[in-house]
């Protein structure tokens, strides 16, 4: 094998993968810059950091990677993307590869984290192939790793899903029958093989990655609900039409793994063929069985898993909140609200004006909420109108606090959602 870098670039290095990468890199001594949008809590772990947006064009020429490789002999992309427009996979999984490679230094090295089932008719995979394509006519080698499912300790995304439907209290949907095969790897020991890989191991022929066990999807959801220390619960089917429904809600509302996308590529193929593997690394590669039952379950894994599709219906039901409130803002007349509203010392036309605007910014807040328009920022605006709504009303009207059903005490517990609603969108 060629010997160690004396620098890698670590594309991607906030995803699931790439934090596994990063930090195998660290323990194995090898200096690592880590890319990604959002850098700020890479360095607050210690990782020296690059700030870059693949999907902006000034990153798809090689000028802007050739001023920031100073001492960097190595490149490993793990940045991808699962869904999006046709633009944002071209730039990320093309563009920006092809500029790095042409702008990477005389002699060096790269690894492509690319994935099995590629030949699939998805957008994931035409890029997917699209971004191979780019490496194999890089002008420096690029070893190709094709990954099957990766987990870990710790979850994101695909992985969160499945142990999700595995926390689920009285059934564990699957779709079809469940009988999907996988042979999923875990994160450090795909690390391991791309350290191999970044040392010239491999070559540049495409190679599958993956675990030595093949399991079921179902099997997975009970052994995590095992692992979970959870009750035994039956397995529900789902059929495909049903299921892709489910996907394409998910893609509308931007639910993240629950898409057509995950769904087209779980039932084309996600089983590596490990043959070439096993006999050529020298990395232990840990049976599902073995590591997913390698530590001890604790609260905080119990509560992502049940929590994870909680933060998708508490996004959908205050985006119907705002929707409704907006409606009737805009649409009740003077008569419904006013009677609530006399001794304030505003004319009926300011009260009604003030109305028919909150009407409008409550809608507007509903409909970004339905598109996942920056979330985080968005919890903030819900509870800076939620505040503002509770203080105004009760300097104009403090009888509403004293109204039956609820009247203003329904904001407290409202409050409370929206810091639990920002906490969830927190992933990393």
């Amino acid at each position: 094998m060629n010997q160690t870098p004396k620098k890698v670039l670590l594309l991607g290095a906030d995803g699931f993968i790439g934090r596994h990468i990063a930090i195998t890199l660290r323990r194995a001594k090898i200096p690592v810059l880590c890319c990604a949008r959002r850098t700020g809590a890479l360095e607050r772990m210690g990782f020296e950091t690059l700030k870059a947006d693949l999907q902006n064009p000034e990153t798809h020429a090689p000028r802007f990677w050739q001023a920031r490789l100073d001492g960097v002999d190595a490149v490993i992309i793990a940045a991808g993307l699962l869904t999006g427009p046709a633009r944002a996979f071209h730039a990320v999984h093309v563009d920006a590869p092809t500029a790095l490679y042409a702008a990477m230094p005389e002699g060096a090295r790269g690894v492509l984290i690319s994935a099995v089932g590629i030949d699939a008719n998805t957008l994931f995979a035409e890029y997917r192939r699209g971004g191979e394509a780019a490496a194999e006519a890089a002008s420096i080698p690029v070893a190709i790793l094709r990954c099957g499912l990766v987990l870990g300790d710790t979850s994101y995304g695909g992985s969160s899903l499945i142990r999700a439907f595995a926390a689920l209290p009285w059934a564990m949907p699957v779709p079809g029958r469940g009988d999907q095969m996988f042979n999923p790897i875990h994160g450090d020991d795909l690390a391991e093989v791309i350290i191999e890989a970044i040392h010239g191991k491999f070559g540049t022929d495409p190679l599958d990655v993956g675990g030595p066990e093949q399991v079921t999807l179902s099997s997975m959801y009970q052994s995590y609900r095992r692992w979970l220390g959870l009750r035994k619960a039956p397995l529900l089917p789902i059929p495909f039409w049903f299921a892709r429904v489910c996907g394409t809600l998910g893609d509308l509302l931007r639910l993240g793994p629950i898409s057509r996308t995950a769904l087209d590529q779980i039932n084309h193929d996600v089983l590596a063929d490990t043959s070439r593997l096993q006999a050529e690394t020298e990395t232990t590669i840990r049976p599902f069985s073995d590591f997913v039952h390698g530590r001890a379950a604790g609260t905080q894994d119990l509560w992502q898993a049940r929590l994870y599709l909680v933060r998708p219906l508490v996004r959908v039901v205050l985006a119907v909140m705002w929707i409704l409130s907006g409606l009737v803002g805009l649409l009740a007349p003077p008569e419904a609200f006013l009677p609530y509203l006399g001794g304030t010392g505003l004319s009926d036309g300011v009260l009604t004006s003030l109305a028919r605007t909150g009407g409008v910014v409550d809608l507007a807040i509903g409909a970004a909420l339905l598109r996942a328009w920056r979330l985080k920022l968005m919890a903030v605006a819900q509870l800076v109108m939620v505040a503002g709504y509770t203080i105004g009303l009760t300097l104009l009207a403090p009888g509403l606090w004293l109204l039956p059903f609820g009247g203003l005490l329904k904001n407290l517990p409202i409050l409370v959602l929206l810091v639990i609603h920002r906490v969830l969108e927190e992933e990393r």
